[in-house]
């Protein structure tokens, strides 16, 4: 049922095919992981068919080294009439080491409109009030990130040949 899942969390083991060539897990395999989980988060809480529009404030802060267990988590953060933005956090471990030995190594807000079809029409979906003070501050938060990403590529788009200036 939509509506009722906000959270959801998605685990990768980071193989030989994801790394460059120093070893590390290359920032194109994180970025698919967390718009696949991302994916799985909209369609659950919108219960529609839902592609990616933006994503915002994407940060490298750590490496994914080879073998390690990826655990991507993706929050309802925000919902317009057809959109929900989520909060994602990726982090990495030893699959032998304890949960709590994860490290944060990437954090992003992504954006998602549901459709009627894969190529339909937006359709509203559920709304998300926040409950807690935390809540409030992370809507927030999706906000400002996604107002700087708009700013940013209004910005771009005036350099831009086919922009007229």
């Amino acid at each position: 049922m939509s509506g009722r899942q906000r959270q959801l969390r998605m685990r990768f083991l980071a193989e030989p095919s994801d790394v460059n060539f120093g070893g590390k897990v290359h920032g194109g395999q994180v970025m698919k992981w967390v718009d696949q989980a991302g994916y799985a988060a909209a369609v659950g809480w919108s219960g529609q068919y839902s592609v990616t529009v933006a994503v915002g404030g994407f940060r490298f802060v750590a490496p994914i080294r080879i073998g390690d267990l990826v655990t991507v988590e993706v929050t309802l953060v925000y919902t317009g009439t057809t959109s929900m933005h989520f909060a994602v956090d990726v982090r990495a471990r030893d699959p032998r080491a304890d949960e709590a030995e994860a490290r944060l190594c990437t954090h992003c807000v992504i954006v998602f409109v549901a459709l009627a079809s894969p190529e339909g029409s937006p359709v509203p979906v559920p709304p998300w009030r926040p409950a807690t003070e935390e809540d409030r501050l992370m809507a927030e938060y999706a906000q400002q990130v996604m107002a700087l990403a708009r700013n940013a590529e209004q910005a771009i788009a005036r350099y831009r040949p086919d922009a007229g200036g």
